[in-house]
């Protein structure tokens, strides 16, 4: 009698490294980029959002069909919105921010100025701004956290949360150094709550609010 294999949550170290390349090798190559061109200013439209989100959307579906193949356990993987989540989402949002200030408080000048990328959303519909978000922050804590940091619990937890605030860090290389560690610290209390909880929604809620918050007061 055949038996039948029970899906997995660990991930090898390759697996891992293939996952990370499928998801996020392009906009670590456009970061280094970026880095390379002396962090040129960052400017979105609502083209721009429509592209995000198509290539999240194809890049998922490559790395899901992968993560099938390796019979990896992916029911984890979908978070289950619910209101006691997004306030917990909220809340998540609020600690990262301060956090996030907190450690770049030291790299801004008398004058009150920061080497930072300018961000640009000029033009940027509402609708588009949200799709993203959605889209956008599902994506990365989807597999930063539900797949990295939850396959390679086996090797460690503070290598699996370690490698994945790596990978977050690379492709936001893009944003300067300041925005580098803006991100460092905002995706670490991200991973901190799922790394205790293992809850994905207020993570991911947290993560839009964070896509959504910054342009809504760039054009009020």
């Amino acid at each position: 009698m055949e038996q039948t294999r029970t899906p997995a949550s660990d991930l090898s170290l390759m697996d891992a490294f293939i996952v990370s390349t499928i998801c996020f090798g392009l906009f670590i190559a456009t970061s280094t980029q970026a880095m390379l061109a002396g962090y040129p200013d960052a400017e979105f439209s609502d083209a721009s959002n429509i592209y995000g989100i198509l290539t999240e959307l194809v890049l998922a579906v490559c790395a899901l069909l992968y993560l099938r193949a390796r019979r990896f356990d992916l029911r984890p993987l979908y978070p289950r919105p619910d209101w006691i989540g997004a306030l917990q989402g909220a809340a998540i949002y609020v600690v990262a921010v301060a956090l996030a200030l907190l450690a770049t408080g030291p790299l801004v000048a008398d004058d009150g100025s920061a080497p930072m990328v300018a961000f640009s959303f000029e033009g940027v519909s509402l609708t588009s701004t949200v799709a993203f978000a959605i889209v956008n922050g599902t994506f990365e804590e989807v597999f930063l956290l539900g797949v990295l940091v939850r396959g390679l619990k086996g090797h460690g937890v503070l290598f699996a949360a370690g490698l994945s605030l790596l990978v977050r860090l690379l492709y936001h290389t893009y944003q300067g150094p300041v925005g580098a560690v803006s991100v460092l610290a905002f995706g670490l209390v991200l991973t901190a709550f799922y790394v205790r909880t293992g809850r994905l929604w207020p993570v991911v809620f947290a993560h839009i609010l964070g896509d959504i918050v910054p342009v809504v007061l760039s054009q009020g």
